[in-house]
């Protein structure tokens, strides 16, 4: 994914990646797992779609984007971000400086884009199939270089506090403001099958899912935020998200319960309670599904870690 570049030194003893989050995203396309790269730009022979919010930025060079059927020129050190769902295509490269041309690539999964608070216009936009471009006073070449060296350092800890860092910088831009290279379809095209209604629907039920994790949740219950009639509604969400709202579902609990057996010590009954599982019977097959691990094992894990 990220080509064998020499890694940068660390200070102390990297903790790696852990495997069960390889696990976790290997299960299903529509979601993919983090991960920064900075290569010399090729043009791709084809679209392609993958499970992330991705965020490019340029050095040295304009690209030219053929992105669900429009053809986008992206400027140079500017970040620019869009939905991977959607199929994008680099169909021209133009030279716009005198040193190296560089593209650094920023994956991040698309369940976890969704669970990052304040930043609704942000999702609405993406989800929406648009491309946004930040000013470039949030970030600069210096801060993807940073970044890249974190994530390459093989240390998780660098790596989560990457992901921290995005999330801030995303909720800057959502405050500060931020420009469209191509606005959300359902703003110009009302007649789309992912219209404007439509596309907030989904995210109505995507926050309405975060904020009762904690509950059952049956279908009827999720989609009667959008007033639309459940089946389409449904169908709606597995559309525009490329994933049954059940299946969804159950990955948020997971997350929840994962961030809880890491970041507090929460006793695992409590967890499960918490995330919604009806019974530790559930809690303990969905979660060694999940990442392939008990709940008690991936603690330990980090508690190991911490004692490095």
């Amino acid at each position: 994914m990220d080509g064998n570049p020499t890694r940068p030194p660390s200070r102390r003893n990297p903790t790696p990646v852990p495997s069960h989050d390889r696990h976790f995203y290997s299960q299903n396309r529509a979601f993919g797992r983090f991960g920064i790269r900075i290569f010399d730009p090729v043009v791709m022979p084809q679209p392609h779609w993958h499970g992330h919010v991705e965020a490019n930025f340029t050095t040295n060079f304009r690209m030219t984007y053929d992105f669900d059927g429009t053809r986008l020129v992206v400027p140079e050190h500017r970040l620019v971000l869009f939905w991977a769902g959607v199929p994008h295509q680099l169909t021209g490269i133009e030279p716009a400086g005198p040193g190296p041309m560089k593209l650094a690539n920023i994956y991040l999964p698309l369940d976890s884009f969704l669970q990052m608070r304040h930043i609704m216009a942000l999702q609405v936009a993406l989800i929406g199939r648009g491309m946004i471009v930040l000013p470039d006073s949030l970030c600069d070449s210096a801060q993807m270089q940073r970044w890249y060296a974190d994530y390459r350092s093989g240390d998780f800890e660098r790596a989560e506090i990457v992901k921290m860092e995005l999330n801030a910088l995303l909720r800057r831009a959502a405050i500060t403001g931020f420009d469209f290279l191509r606005p959300p379809q359902h703003e110009i095209a009302q007649d789309r099958s992912l219209g404007s209604a439509h596309v907030r629907h989904v995210i109505a039920m995507v926050r309405f899912v975060l904020e009762n994790l904690d509950k059952p949740l049956l279908n009827a219950q999720v989609t009667a935020v959008t007033g639309l009639h459940e089946n389409y509604a449904l169908s709606l969400f597995s559309k525009t998200m490329q994933v049954p709202l059940k299946q969804f579902i159950n990955r948020m609990r997971l997350m929840r319960a994962r961030a809880l057996l890491v970041e507090s010590s929460t006793a695992i009954s409590a967890v499960a309670e918490q995330c919604g599982f009806s019974s530790m019977t559930q809690f303990y097959a969905q979660f060694r599904a999940g990442y392939g691990m008990p709940p008690a094992a991936l603690r330990q894990h980090y508690v190991q870690m911490d004692l490095h």
